[in-house]
């Protein structure tokens, strides 16, 4: 089996002048999983290269099991500081999508036509896509055929507007998802801040926060077991 994590490639937490990039946590405990699951993984970002990680996901108060594993494995951080570019990615190659989080995706993944289309190539073609944290803020743009956005209809999860405005950043963000996503017709629920919660519907399979990440990748690993 073989997956296609989708990173962000974007540093810049708004104007605040700090940094920011994808959530350690959301990226290492899906990755563990699916790696000790045996399956094959190539990460994208849409500059290729090094993903930046955002700083906040390495204070000790984040860190995990899988996070400590993540800063003492070099052949992942290798992985890390060499992406391949999204634009070369095709969903045939790939059995599953999944996105980990951080702030950075809703500044160039939530506008990347290139995740847009893997995102539409993967559903259409009956493939799992798996979002966590801020990454269905990649959903923002996606739109089939007929003009229906992707999300519409469907039910979801992601970081909840609570969630954002307990670690004070939304007036900092370009977006807030749950509200801009559930414009679009989305379904959104959530459970208490920080807590974990999984949502799946259909081929969509998205999480709450860094919390629900190893649950996201426990979920598609199950659903893909039965293939």
């Amino acid at each position: 089996m073989k997956i296609l994590f989708v990173v962000t490639s974007h540093d810049q937490l708004g104007n605040t002048g700090h940094k920011t990039g994808f959530w350690v946590e959301e990226f290492a405990a899906p990755y563990y999983k699916f790696l000790d699951e045996g399956y094959q993984i190539t990460v994208a970002t849409p500059k290729g290269g090094q993903a930046p990680i955002d700083p906040n996901s390495e204070i000790e108060s984040a860190q995990t099991g899988a996070t400590q594993r993540y800063y003492k494995d070099e052949k992942a951080q290798e992985v890390i500081a060499n992406t391949h570019k999204l634009s070369e990615m095709k969903a045939t190659d790939f059995d599953a999508v999944f996105y980990p989080g951080g702030h950075g995706p809703l500044w160039d993944l939530a506008n990347d036509s290139n995740s847009a289309k893997l995102i539409l190539d993967f559903y259409n073609s009956g493939k799992l896509v798996g979002a966590v944290c801020h990454a269905p803020g990649a959903f923002l743009n996606v739109k089939f055929e007929n003009g229906n956005p992707f999300i519409k209809g469907k039910n979801f999860t992601g970081f909840a507007n609570t969630e954002e405005d307990a670690v004070k950043l939304t007036d900092v963000v370009p977006f807030l998802l749950e509200t801009e996503l559930q414009k679009l017709g989305g379904h959104y629920s959530k459970t208490a801040d920080w807590g974990i919660h999984v949502v799946e519907d259909g081929l969509l399979i998205t999480g709450q926060n860094p919390g629900s990440s190893e649950s996201v990748a426990d979920k598609m690993i199950s659903r893909l077991s039965k293939l």
